[in-house]
Order: C-alpha cells, then sequence, then structure tokens
C-alpha cells in the first residue's frame, strides 16, 4: 500500500513493516540482492522497491514486472533489478514473515477516534455505517482512500468527521452467480481483478491499466464511482455493462442505473445519509444475439500510474447475421461526467458490423462530445481519439474472431 494515502486511523488493529523492520536483525534476502547488484537507488525510491519486492516474494510474483509496477523512479536502470529480483526468488521464503501470513488475518474492530478538529470512526456493519450518516449526514466516507489521501496528504484538506467502510463485511463481499455479479462498494481492486478475472474482459483490461498494485490494493469501486470524477477509469467501463448501483440508507435501498448516477462535474445522485452499497452487473448477451465484443481503452502519458486522458469501453452484440442488437460505446475524459454516445449506439442497431458501418459512425463520433483543452491533450485530439479507438475496437475484435474461425 502507499503509506502517504492512507488516513492514521486506517491502521488501527495492523501491523506496520518499515524498510527497517523488514530486515529484522540481518538483511532480508530482497535487500541482500538488491545491494548486492546494485539495484538501489536514491533514499526515496530504494524503500518503496524494497517494500513491493518484500511483499511480491512472499506471494510467488517477484519475478513480475507488476511486482514493482509501482515504483516510477529507474535511477540504476532496469536490468539490476530484475536480476536483483530473479536472485532473490532463488531463496525460499521460510522466515517468521512467511509464518505470520500463514495465519489468518484477525478481523478488524470497531475503533472511533476523535481530536479538537476531526473524528475518524470505522464502524463494523452497515446498520452502524447508517446510523453514524443519520447522526453525522456531512460526514466524507473513506474507502480505500486512494482519492481522498491525496487531498490528505497533498493539499492538507481537513475533513472533521471521516467514517471508514474498510471493515464493514456487507460492503466486501463478490457474489456471482449464472446471470449476474455484484461487487460490494469496498472490495479492493485488487480483489476484483483475481476473482472475477476472465468474466468481463473490458473490466480485465481497464484493471491491468488502473494505477499499480499498490492503488489497487486500496482503491475501490464505490469509491471511483462515488466521486464522480470525468477521468475515472472504471466508470466506463460500467457504463458500457449497463451496471446499477445499489444504494442503501436507514429509510432502506434503492437500485438506479449508473447512467442515472452521474448528475454533473463531481455531482451524483446519492442522497444525504445514503451509501454505495454494491454494484451488479448483469452477465450474457442480449436476447437475439449470438456473439458478444466487448474491450476497453485507456490513453494517458504513461501505461500506468497516470491519469487517463481518454478512457473508452466498448460492448456490441451480434447476431447470427453478424448485425448489430446492442451497442454501448462509452467514454471518460470527454464531458463533465463520464458518458455514453447514445445518438451512435442507437444508429448502429441494426446495422452490420463491417468497415462501412464504422467510417459512416466516426464523424458522428468526433462530433459527440465538447472536450476542453488541457496539459494532457487538446480537445480535438480527444476527438479524434473518441472515434479512433472504436475504430480501434473494431479492427481487433474482427482480427481475433477471424484467428479463432481459423
Amino acid at each position: 500500500m502507499n503509506s502517504c494515502l492512507i488516513p492514521l486511523g486506517a491502521i488501527a488493529g495492523r501491523q506496520i513493516l518499515t524498510v527497517e523492520g523488514v530486515a529484522n536483525g540481518s538483511l532480508h534476502p530482497v535487500q541482500t540482492a538488491m545491494a548486492k547488484l546494485g539495484g538501489s537507488q536514491c533514499g526515496y525510491c530504494t524503500p518503496g522497491f524494497i517494500m513491493s519486492l518484500f511483499a511480491a516474494y512472499y506471494d510467488g510474483t517477484i519475478e513480475s514486472d507488476e511486482a514493482i509496477e509501482g515504483n516510477l523512479c529507474r535511477c540504476t536502470g532496469y536490468l539490476p533489478i530484475r536480476q536483483a529480483a530473479k536472485e532473490a526468488a532463488q531463496t525460499p521464503p521460510v522466515d517468521h514473515f512467511a509464518e505470520a501470513l500463514g495465519h489468518a488475518t484477525p478481523e478488524l474492530t470497531a475503533i472511533a477516534y476523535q481530536s479538537e478538529a476531526q473524528q475518524f470512526y470505522r464502524p463494523t456493519s452497515l446498520r452502524d455505517v447508517l446510523t453514524l450518516l443519520q447522526q453525522y449526514p456531512n460526514a466524507t466516507l473513506v474507502a480505500g482512500a486512494t482519492d481522498l489521501g491525496l487531498e490528505l496528504s497533498w493539499h492538507r484538506q481537513v475533513y472533521p468527521v471521516m467514517i471508514s467502510l474498510e471493515a464493514v463485511p456487507e460492503l466486501k463481499t463478490i457474489e456471482q452467480t449464472s446471470d449476474w455479479v455484484e461487487i460490494g462498494a469496498a472490495v479492493p481492486l485488487s480483489q476484483i481483478e483475481t476473482q472475477l478475472h476472465g468474466v468481463f474482459p473490458a473490466m480485465d483490461e481497464m484493471l491491468h491499466w488502473f494505477a499499480a498494485r499498490q492503488v489497487r490494493n486500496r482503491a475501490t469501486l464505490g469509491g471511483n464511482i462515488g466521486t464522480a470524477s470525468p477521468i475515472g477509469d472504471m466508470p466506463p467501463v460500467l457504463l458500457a455493462l449497463d451496471a446499477r448501483v445499489r444504494l442503501a440508507s436507514a429509510a432502506g435501498e434503492r437500485v438506479i442505473a449508473l447512467a442515472d448516477f452521474f448528475k454533473g462535474y463531481r455531482v451524483t445522485d446519492l442522497q444525504a445519509g445514503e451509501v454505495i452499497a454494491s454494484i451488479q452487473i448483469l452477465k450474457g448477451m442480449t436476447p437475439g444475439a449470438t456473439r458478444r465484443l466487448s474491450q476497453s481503452y485507456k490513453i494517458g502519458k504513461r501505461g500506468t500510474d497516470d491519469i487517463s486522458i481518454v478512457a473508452a469501453a466498448y460492448v456490441v452484440d451480434l447476431d447470427q447475421q453478424n448485425r448489430i442488437v446492442h451497442a454501448r460505446l462509452a467514454y471518460g475524459g470527454v464531458a463533465a461526467t463520464p458518458i455514453r454516445a447514445i445518438a451512435v449506439e442507437q444508429a448502429i442497431v441494426g446495422q452490420t458490423w463491417d468497415l462501412p458501418t464504422i467510417q459512416r459512425v466516426k464523424p458522428m463520433l468526433h462530433e459527440t462530445f465538447t472536450p476542453l483543452d488541457d496539459l494532457r491533450g487538446s480537445a480535438d485530439y480527444r476527438k479524434r481519439l473518441v472515434a479512433n479507438l472504436f475504430e480501434k475496437f473494431f479492427v481487433e475484435t474482427s482480427a481475433a474472431h477471424a484467428e479463432v474461425s481459423a
């Protein structure tokens, strides 16, 4: 996890390991390999690499690039770090850390911290969350805090009352049947990435590019849609999948389409006293369809660890005649909210899924949104991406289908 993003109250009941602590009297195998092979860097970067490799050492992923994807600096180059990871992997992880990981993790307990300026609550049931919201209707809900943490650490923002959701079991489950999936709002993205892999291809792809593992270990779907950021990575995917949001309050529950949840820039339909409980996604295709095509794309300055310039997600269902019977084209970074190109969706339903159809709607897509110019990209560049990414989707899915058919 990124320590700079975690509110102090969230540490209660946990053991903290630092780069000094993993040595435990003598250098850890990861530290030994990094020092021996020259992978160490400046005092800021080396602890991050050590801790990332340390965690990966015990889960068997130390030789994967994902183990260190959250650490940007490469002062000494990639090769010494990769060599150090490979060497450390040769030493079996048999020590007191491995033994501790073999035991069940204790459940988090309820806490209530108060100071003169702030209050921090960590309830252990949804009922207690809703009770606190009645008492503090303007409280700030905290899930993974990967967005909120920046406001706390970078902007020194003060939130008088914070209610953490990470110890609420009702918000941390994934239920799956043959027809639908329901994801708790406080489930970490890394758990979704593992547990639902292969269920929704567009989700798999976007999760791969969503920040880095240290962030995905904390970030949640509820937080990603609750912030209502126009450049959030997951909302376009969820919009393309026609996801619904289950909202809970002391008065009861209601379920609304995600498309109706976003009301404006950073504004949602969430009412006072309500909390996002889960996200519901139906599986399967539209009646009459025989094949579903689905993919997502994220365009940014870097692959991971960056905000998207434009994010896109597509779902297209085809019948036996290769006609489009259902279409969802969703985007982020092109409007005040994550948004679908509804007019284009309606225009292509009934059309043949072929290049002429794509070429006919590209001009429509180019003019569908009125994005802003900013430091990441111009409005015209974003408009071109909106159209070109749909063509890319067509080309890639057609090529994949041709290979399977062959």
